[in-house]
């Protein structure tokens, strides 16, 4: 495995001035401080980009997503150019790999401060061909929200990629407790959400389904990709609600993310899930190619 990158962002909000835009520092010295509120709270945002062959991919969208998470912290607002200057930078100045994760980060900063820290870490990314190729186990959880949280409660920061992923972490070993691989969140008033860490598309009666945005739930850039891939096959989509009962008759169900592409389920709560083959290879084949 190779040494991976850190890269600081100087200039990387508005209001924000520093003498350089980004700098090259060493990923085993210590640098953040204990009292930086990414540390004490949780209280900041990221994203996390593939980068297949030293080509980002969905860059575009990553970006667009950290600015929407950062308005709903109140977060000053970043520098998109200065940020995807400092991504390509790490990007490049990795090790060539076919996969690599360039993970970005923008803290509240030193209690007291307003002055918000950010950096940029790039490693190679997991290997996800065994999901892939044989699938995975899910189990459905109850998110302990209504499904209309997002505009009920905006204070709940539902739908932005904040930091705080104790939660997310938590379910995951619920899961593995339950001799399952990866969670589909249900809404407490019986809808399907996402999962801790990826998109849900599901294959009902014909079209492909994928819950929408308005529900508290994050816009998925993988998700947003295998559908432009659907449609120029000719597929038909749809980003809608979804009830949770519509689980239980789906012809092709996956899960979705930056590094994972599209993982079929092949067990969801003990039940035998049929994975769409044809298209779950059409879909890589596209995912594992597609660039910004």
């Amino acid at each position: 495995m190779s040494a991976p990158v850190l890269f600081f962002v100087d200039e990387l909000a508005e209001g924000v001035s520093a003498e350089q835009r980004f700098h090259q520092a060493d990923p085993d010295a210590p640098h953040i401080n204990v009292m930086d509120l990414s540390v004490t709270r949780g209280d900041g945002i990221f994203e996390t980009a593939g980068a297949q062959h030293g080509i980002l991919m969905a860059i575009d969208a990553h970006l667009a997503r950290f600015a929407h998470s950062a308005a709903m912290l109140d977060l000053p607002k970043p520098r998109l150019d200065v940020w995807q200057a400092a991504i390509e930078a790490a990007v490049a100045a990795h090790e060539p790999a076919d996969l690599l994760s360039a993970k970005f980060i923008m803290t509240r900063g030193i209690e007291g401060t307003g002055v918000p820290v950010g950096w940029v870490y790039v490693f190679e990314g997991d290997e996800h061909d065994g999901e892939r190729e044989h699938g995975i186990s899910a189990v459905t959880l109850d998110r302990g929200y209504r499904h209309d949280v997002a505009k009920t409660s905006p204070w709940l920061l539902q739908g932005a990629k904040t930091l705080s992923y104790a939660v997310n972490k938590a379910v995951l070993r619920e899961a593995a407790r339950r001799g399952a691989d990866d969670v589909i969140f249900i809404s407490s008033d019986g809808f399907v959400l996402e999962g801790p860490t990826s998109s849900v598309i599901l294959l009902i009666d014909g079209r492909f389904v994928t819950p929408s945005t308005d529900q508290g739930i994050l816009a998925g850039t993988t998700q947003a990709d295998a559908f432009a891939v659907l449609e120029s096959l000719g597929h038909e989509t749809e980003y809608r609600e979804v009830a949770a009962d519509e689980l239980g008759r789906v012809d092709g169900l996956w899960m979705l993310s930056s590094t994972r592409c599209a993982a079929p389920v092949r067990e969801l709560d003990g039940h035998a899930v049929p994975i769409a083959r044809e298209i779950t290879d059409q879909l890589n084949d596209a995912l594992l190619v597609r660039t910004k």
